[in-house]
């Protein structure tokens, strides 16, 4: 390709003998230019959008429209930068001095080990790097473009200059856009320039003189902005790094992502036990010297347990294992945003979730239509398509054949932004009921007999919307209004009603015999809208009724009861009616004698402290809107409460970022929703709400066992050097044994147990306090008696070996031995803190039952191979001895088990008696 002369303002142009190459606008260049040039510039078409083979000839160019990670460095520079570690740097320098003085073998073995210590450390930050990169891949960015005439829903990342891009509330602009068509339109463009009140949208060019910031630029639509209402289309000018997002992008790569609470807490907890064990270090070499053993014998040692004792994989691990953990939730169709938020799941003890799409189908579809002349007809079909009828007294309808049903599918199907297209909705499942009950009868191209020339779109605090129109066949005659929404806010707009073909004044009988109606079909579990049409706001004529069923989603009241047996409270949030939303509530088990429901009218005239105080009795929350949701997070706070919130629409994302889990739909959800969102639920099903807490408490637990499972092992080498020093007897363990000890603790038997299965009985725990530490008292007595058990042990075996009071290479052979045996057993009690081996299955995590085999199988080699026993200084051990050591080293096991007999004994009694008591 040859370059040719550059178009100001933009990319320079490339081309062959037979193409073009279209370049990219700049947005200050673009908002100057009148929308034909700039679509003339990029040989866009505007309303066809660009065709399939021009697409693939612009990605070749251009790219992807996404940000290209910056290389990370190379693999061998992160291995190198492992041996920057100050022990690591400290046992180098023992290794040197060792062949300064001529001590050829103690300096290849202390390399060997340093050589497996760095590369198990290497491992571990490897995989935890790479599964937080997973975790950045979970939500793509999706958009509506237009393609060959026809509106595809597709990746952002696909978008390529020169496409056309539909934008609508609670979107995320994919691209920089130059806007073309605009209703209403204002963005959040705070993630870009840091203003808070969002940006009114036009199309008409910025002038120069006034072109200066970002924020100035009122007809471009900038990346990674979020639209708050209104609904625009705009012609592609930048994909990727050549939009003005591309800086922010560059900005955020170099920013590091925050800890969570719980690795900040390992983080202290292991540098306070890096401070403790320095010092104990430190006298067990001063002791040592003292004794009259060799300096550098000592400093190696006492170098080696540095290295063994400090948990120095803790974080690491706790890293690895909320990453794992996260990826297994995605698994069960639940996306955590945010590490920290796998803490707080089992914390969980409020959860305020939407009703409709979360605990029903949103499968909206319409059952039952009552005409303003009070006629009833069945609707008789499921889903978004043509299949089923409309019958009245027997009798099918069909396209005009009975005006006051025809006035109500017009109505419906023209005041509607959705499409159903093979099948498939695009749009709100309202909308798309009505657009398949226009369906049912033939009317569904209604929807082009009207030119739209204005819109009043619906928002969750007006509950309806209207459109104004004009026939295409009448355009010289008067617009008309189309309106559907609640029915109390579609009735304040009405000054009549029709009745057999007749306009006749509304009058206050007639609205109570309508709201009594209304009444009857939401007691029934029906979803109702009102529809009305007319000449102006104000002086519509209603028209009637139509009730949409949305059934409950199968599992949701096993789901539901559950949690509630959990200690985990459920409250539903709806705009719908009392009598719809109690009648659902009712099903699922979320209403009972003795529940309260609370409207939004009322909810308004609370305090927050009022709240508080009733809260607790309320179950259902009806006529509610997304302002509603916060008032109720505080005062569910406000009682100390950790709540979880759903939400799918622009106005919930205050809700949710309010709530200690905000939960977004993946379905329905707007982008606005997801950005603001901790957790997204792929299917947006209650039941996923359910397996992510039980998924959080379970990830939690692992972390126990490991942290038991490292702190145990930790102290239990650090005593036994301890007590050998001050005792004055031999070292029982040399450098070389303590820093396998060390590949063993920080590796593959310790890092499987987080991943141990989630315990299927974990869901009926009750929900953690938020404020407990993870070190509890009873996870301290439990680490502390295996410490203790494992010590008396391996000093049992050291003394028993020493009788003669040389010490010699199987000494320390058994002695070694023992501890990693003991190890062994003491990793696997535990897998749980309160089930035994045999209740959750011997085998049940293959990972760990591999490492603990892979292990075993290399301390059989340390004993047995020849190369190695030079290195570990070790001999060969009898049958007899293997099992010996096996039969008194399972004792930290057996130690563990009757412990956590007596703990679930004693969890019982309590029970027991408050149900005496109860009786």
């Amino acid at each position: 390709m040859l370059r040719s002369a550059g178009i100001p303002g933009s990319e320079e142009v490339y081309h062959s003998e037979n193409e073009i190459m279209i370049p990219v606008l700049s947005s200050r260049r673009a908002s100057e230019l009148p929308v034909d040039e700039v679509a003339s510039i990029l040989q866009g078409d505007l309303h066809n959008g660009l065709k399939n083979c021009e697409i693939s000839r612009r990605r070749a160019y251009h790219g992807w429209n996404e940000f290209e990670i910056n290389e990370d460095e190379p693999l061998w520079k992160k291995y190198i930068s492992q041996f920057k570690n100050p022990l690591i740097i400290l046992l180098l320098a023992s290794a040197v001095i060792s062949v300064i003085m001529q001590q050829l073998d103690d300096a290849v073995s202390i390399t060997v080990a340093i050589i497996i210590v760095v590369t198990v450390a290497f491992v571990q930050e490897y995989r935890s790097e790479k599964s937080l990169e997973e975790l950045s891949k979970l939500v793509p960015p999706e958009c509506h473009c237009v393609r060959e005439g026809r509106v595809e829903h597709l990746l952002a990342r696909e978008l390529v200059p020169g496409d056309t891009v539909c934008l609508t509330v609670g979107d995320k602009v994919p691209a920089d856009l130059r806007l073309f068509e605009v209703v209403d339109m204002s963005i959040d463009e705070s993630s870009l320039t840091g203003e808070t009140s969002p940006c009114s949208k036009s199309t008409s060019p910025q002038p120069t003189s006034t072109n200066g910031d970002l924020t100035s630029r009122n007809n471009i639509a900038f990346m990674g902005t979020l639209v708050r209402c209104g609904r625009a289309k705009g012609i592609v000018i930048g994909t990727g790094e050549n939009s003005e997002f591309g800086e922010v992008f560059k900005m955020m790569q170099a920013e590091e992502a925050p800890k969570t609470p719980l690795q900040k807490s390992m983080d202290l907890l292991g540098k306070q036990l890096s401070l403790y064990s320095f010092g104990i270090i430190g006298v067990i070499m001063l002791v040592g010297w003292l004794q009259g053993k060799r300096i550098l014998d000592m400093f190696t040692i006492g170098v080696s347990l540095a290295v063994a004792a400090i948990p120095e994989g803790l974080p690491i691990v706790v890293t690895v294992t909320l990453a794992l953990g996260v990826m297994r939730m995605v698994k069960k169709r639940a996306i955590v945003k945010k590490l920290p938020i796998v803490e707080t799941l089992g914390c969980c003890n409020v959860i305020c979730s939407d009703k409709t799409g979360t605990l029903t189908k949103n499968e909206m579809t319409v059952t039952h239509i009552y005409t303003s002349d009070g006629q009833h007809a069945e609707v008789t079909g499921v889903g978004y398509n043509r299949h089923g009828e409309v019958v009245m007294d027997g009798e099918v309808i069909h396209g005009f054949s009975k005006s006051s049903i025809s006035k109500i599918v017009e109505a419906g199907c023209v005041c509607n932004d959705a499409v159903i297209r093979i099948d498939a909705l695009m749009g709100q499942p309202t909308e798309g009921a009505l657009i398949a009950l226009a369906m049912k009868m033939g009317l569904e191209g209604l929807q082009q007999d009207y030119i739209r020339r204005a819109e009043y779109p619906f928002t969750s605090e007006q509950k309806w919307m209207a459109v104004k129109c004009v026939h295409k066949t009448q355009q010289d005659k008067a617009e008309i209004y189309f309106m559907k929404g609640a029915h109390e806010q579609v009735i304040r707009f009405c000054s009549s009603y029709s009745s057999h073909s007749q306009t006749l004044p509304l009058t206050q009988q007639q609205k109570e015999l309508y709201q009594q109606e209304e009444k009857y079909m939401g007691t029934a579990g029906l979803r109702v809208l009102a529809l009305a049409s007319g000449p102006e706001l104000g002086q519509l004529t209603f028209l009637g009724l139509v009730g949409m069923i949305d059934p409950p989603k199968s599992g949701i009241k096993e789901a539901v009861a559950a949690l509630i047996k959990a200690g985990v409270e459920i409250k539903m949030v709806t705009g719908d009616s009392q009598e719809t939303a109690v009648a659902i509530a009712t099903r699922l088990g979320l209403y009972s004698k003795g529940s309260q429901t609370l409207s939004g009218e009322e909810l308004d005239s609370l305090d927050i402290q009022q709240l508080s105080q009733i809260v607790p009795k309320i179950a259902v929350f009806y006529r509610s809107s997304p302002r509603h949701k916060l008032k109720i997070i505080k005062s569910l706070q406000n009682n100390g409460a950790v709540v979880a919130m759903t939400g799918d629409g622009v106005n919930d994302a205050v809700a949710l970022k309010a709530a200690d889990i905000g939960v977004a739909m993946g379905q329905t959800g707007t982008d606005v929703c997801k950005e603001a969102a901790d957790m997204i639920l792929v299917d947006d099903d209650f039941k996923t709400i359910m397996s992510a807490i039980e998924e959080g408490k379970g990830i939690y637990n692992n972390i126990k066992n490991f942290v038991r499972f490292q702190l145990s092992t930790s102290i239990a080498a650090l005593t036994l050097i301890s007590l050998a020093t001050l005792m004055n007897f031999p070292n029982p363990l040399n450098a070389m044994q303590i820093l396998w000890i060390n590949i063993i603790m920080d590796g593959p038997p310790a890092q499987s147990l987080g991943v141990e299965p989630v315990d299927k009985d974990v869901i009926r725990q009750p929900p953690r306090n938020v404020t407990d530490s993870i070190l509890t008292r009873s996870l301290i007595v439990k680490i502390l008696v295996s410490s203790l058990t494992i010590v008396s042990g391996t000093l049992f075996v050291f003394w028993r070996e020493l009788q003669d009071n040389v010490i010699t290479p199987r000494d320390t052979t058994m002695t070694f031995t023992c501890f990693v045996f003991f190890d062994m057993f003491n990793a696997w009690s535990s897998r749980s803190q309160t089930k035994s081996v045999f209740e959750i299955g011997l085998c049940s995590n293959l990972m760990f039952c591999y490492a603990v085999l892979g292990s075993i199988m290399g301390q059989l080699l340390v004993i047995y191979f020849p190369p190695l026993q030079r290195v570990f200084q070790t001999e060969s051990l009898s049958v007899l001895d293997l099992l010996f050591l096996v039969g008194l080293t399972s004792s930290v096991c057996i130690v563990s088990e009757i412990m956590k007999s007596l703990e679930r004994r004693k969890e019982k009694i309590p029970k027991q008696s408050k149900s005496f008591l109860d009786v």
